[in-house]
């Protein structure tokens, strides 16, 4: 009972933890590509003060807007923090597997979508609307990929638990056979086309047709929308981190929970891993050029075909 009591509330403070450090990994995020711009750029906290500054402003809310629209900013933050919650990322366990696997991950990721996508149509607004179908041709173009990955992942660890296929990583029991490299690239590349990154999107951009569904939102709700993008760029990468590397997390049994020490060991190595996953992308974002959306679509074939390869190779067990 102490066991089961003590993973719950480990579960708990993990979630919070990651909705607390969203805000500042997006803010790192905009200072290096800031400082390869030879920009003195915001600071590092500037995503807070946003956030804080949003939550003192008065809430307009269109005529036109129904319940979807009222619930949205509400849905994207919390099921972020349900999936913050199942994956593992201070432990090797996921610690709140009882709930769901990654299925269920890959369907709040989806809700979530589906609520802020509608939350653009239900306005009228046209400028909402082009974002929401924007959103929803990235959606099954990326999607897709990663369930295939996710997928072949399963399949080597024989669960689709992601706390089983964590450990089994950890401890060597699923080696790094050329489905597992392939299934990496083409997992993180479609973790990059989310994140709403260069060539195809800014993330960070006002005026870019993937915030068009935030056009009507104002206030705390706008806030809680923006928290919930920059809470589900850091759950990507975590989701990438706890099935790939999730190396450096501490160990943790079903009857067995590591000490405070070990969780505060593992929380400090996945910031690392977290920070060096986001300097990696800048670099990456600036040094493309910035092209059409539509362009997504040849480059995500290529990830598929990558995700393909890996199941194919799993198969042929290479």
């Amino acid at each position: 009972m102490t066991t089961y009591i003590g993973v719950i509330l480990i579960g708990f403070l993990q979630a919070f933890a990651v909705l607390a450090l969203a805000p500042l990994f997006s803010g790192f995020s905009r200072v290096l590509r800031a400082k390869m711009h030879n920009r003195r750029g915001p600071s590092i906290f500037q995503n807070y003060h946003d956030l804080v500054k949003l939550m003192k402003r008065q809430e307009v809310v269109s005529s036109q807007a129904g319940w979807v629209f009222l619930i949205t900013p509400f849905v994207s933050v919390s099921t972020m923090l349900l999936v913050a919650a199942i994956i593992p990322i201070f432990t090797t366990q996921s610690l709140f597997g009882w709930i769901g696997d990654l299925i269920l991950v890959v369907y709040l990721f989806a809700l979530s979508r589906f609520f802020f996508a509608l939350s653009g149509l239900e306005t009228g607004n046209t400028f909402g609307g082009l974002g929401a179908k924007r959103e929803l041709v990235i959606s099954v173009l990326v999607e897709p990929v990663i369930l295939l990955v996710l997928f072949v992942m399963a399949l080597l660890a024989d669960s689709t638990n992601l706390g089983v296929i964590s450990t089994k990583i950890a401890d060597g029991q699923i080696l790094y056979y050329t489905s597992v490299w392939l299934g990496m690239l083409a997992f993180a590349f479609a973790i990059f086309v989310e994140m709403g990154k260069l060539p195809f999107d800014m993330a960070e951009a006002e005026q870019e047709l993937q915030e068009g569904p935030l056009a009507e939102f104002s206030g705390p709700a706008l806030a809680l929308m923006k928290w919930g993008i920059y809470l589900k760029q850091l759950i990507l990468v975590s989701l990438f981190l706890a099935v790939f590397l999730p190396f450096g997390s501490a160990t943790m049994t079903s009857t067995e929970l590591p000490s405070l020490l070990r969780i505060l060991l593992g929380a400090v190595v996945y910031v690392l891993k977290v920070g060096l996953f986001y300097f990696v992308v800048a670099v990456l974002e600036n040094a493309m050029a910035r092209v059409r959306y539509l362009k997504a679509a040849v480059a995500t074939w290529t990830a598929l075909g990558a995700a393909i390869l890996s199941f194919v190779f799993y198969l042929a067990n290479v």
